[in-house]
């Protein structure tokens, strides 16, 4: 099956593609992946990630970072060249981590594309 979706033009915009809900493994109920395709532009930048970074443990509290502040950082840094994309996601995760003193307790999956 194909989704196609209709993207917006507007600076520091998130648009998320929902992730099937199969995992990537042999498992009792087995179904066919969407192929999604959508609009892009030279210059555009797409995020592929697991739920890690977010899931993740820590603050002052011992809460999860949670999608909202993970899409907030992404829309914070995607400016910057990807190397520096990587050290500033690292350094937050870092400090999320020992603010409560949690260590990583998922894994963390961040892939960025510059096109």
């Amino acid at each position: 099956p194909e989704q196609n979706l209709e993207g917006l033009t507007i600076e520091g915009f998130i648009e998320e593609i929902k992730a099937d809900k199969m995992p990537i493994a042999i498992h009792p109920r087995m179904e066919k992946f969407f192929n999604n395709e959508f609009p892009y532009q030279s210059g555009d930048t797409i995020y592929l990630f697991s739920d890690g970074y977010s899931d993740q443990f820590g603050g002052p509290k011992g809460k999860k970072f949670m999608s909202k502040h993970f899409k907030e950082l992404l829309i914070s840094i995607y400016k910057m060249p990807m190397s520096e994309q990587q050290h500033q996601l690292d350094k937050r995760i870092e400090e999320w981590e020992s603010e409560y003193g949690q260590s990583q307790n998922d894994d963390i999956c961040v892939i960025g594309l510059r096109l």
